[in-house]
């Protein structure tokens, strides 16, 4: 078999994380080619191209400064370029932007290819619920994984200690992907329950918001303990509820559940940005401008998502965290009534 060739479709702080461990892998195992692309949206910092800058410093100085890159991951400014003969596609974009870069790979997808995805976000489809997955399954008629787990970026880069979960539907895909992103600090934990795995990546960004929101509201520790549990309520019955396939409890004692809901309610983007909008009166656009570097939150827009599929299925009342975040960060429900969807929420949903 000739080694497999790896493309990272995406360059933020999280993409640059992980082509520090693809890169690394790679040259490790005569399983994958040793040479990355790694495709980055072309911006200019101080008259320069980014990915000039990529390919002669070795470091994303806008998205993840102070961090060499290997000398083997390769910045290519044309997507199309970056794919030509992939047999791995790893997609680490904001999901807000899938759907386009989609359309510009049709057709330069090579033979045989198979994908993962680290974006953690979902879509409103004409049923409900789209996964970012079934986004790229259906536009590139590919084969998709998902890896979700607590993995903030910049520790994984720094090579703190974390765990990961994969979530496939083809067994060798699974093991393929493991020998790729392992390394003694980033340990990984492959479930064929890959339809939760990214529901759990996606949903656990709208409970960092109402979690972000107790912090600018002074509530503490306990009041963030109580959002955070009926938060796992909620996403543990929306993943039964909209789940394809048998749902597996042991999930969301997995990476991708409980670890990476704790993190993101503690540090993670959208809790800081949200105890902001507390605390300055700022829109969330506002904020997301002067606060992210570029970078997109996930947690707002899912929940407006989410919103719209509850309300779709008539089962609002069911979601009250959901919904109350969607609410105060869209339709000017006061943020304080946050307490009251906690002192209201049904002990069983």
């Amino acid at each position: 078999m000739p080694p497999l060739k790896v493309c990272i479709i995406g360059s933020g702080n999280w993409g640059s994380a992980i082509s520090k461990i693809i890169g690394g892998n790679v040259k490790k195992s005569n399983r994958f080619n040793p040479v990355v692309n790694m495709w980055v949206f072309e911006e200019l910092i101080d008259g320069r191209k980014l990915t000039e800058i990529i390919n002669t410093e070795h470091e994303n100085v806008k998205y993840l400064p102070g961090q060499k890159l290997p000398k083997n991951v390769v910045a290519v400014q044309d997507v199309t370029e970056a794919v030509a003969g992939a047999n791995i596609l790893v997609f680490v974009l904001p999901h807000q932007f899938i759907g386009r870069v989609c359309d510009q790979l049709v057709g330069h997808i090579k033979q045989g290819a198979f994908g993962i995805s680290l974006i953690k976000g979902v879509d409103e489809g004409p049923e409900g619920l789209k996964l970012i997955s079934d986004i790229i399954r259906q536009n590139l008629e590919i084969e998709v994984s998902v890896l979700m787990g607590a993995n903030i970026a910049r520790e994984v880069a720094e090579e703190k200690f974390c765990e990961t979960t994969v979530g496939c539907k083809n067994r060798e895909h699974g093991q393929i992907f493991k020998e790729l992103m392992q390394t003694p600090n980033f340990r990984i934990t492959v479930v064929e329950d890959c339809d939760t795995v990214e529901i759990c990546g996606a949903l656990k960004n709208i409970v960092a918001v109402g979690a972000g929101f107790c912090d600018g509201l002074g509530f503490g520790d306990n009041t963030k303990a109580a959002v955070i549990r009926l938060g796992l309520m909620e996403m543990a019955a929306f993943a039964k509820l909209f789940c394809k396939g048998p749902v597996a409890t042991s999930t969301f004692l997995e990476s991708c559940g409980v670890a990476d809901l704790i993190t993101t309610c503690y540090g993670g983007r959208n809790r800081k940005v949200s105890e902001a909008f507390v605390k300055t009166g700022k829109s969330i656009e506002e904020l997301e401008n002067e606060m992210l570097n570029g970078q997109k939150l996930q947690g707002p827009q899912a929940s407006a998502e989410v919103y719209k599929i509850l309300k779709q299925k008539n089962i609002l009342d069911k979601f009250p965290l959901f919904v109350a975040v969607y609410q105060i960060c869209y339709e000017g429900k006061p943020v304080k009534e946050l307490i009251t969807c906690l002192q209201n929420h049904p002990e069983h949903i």
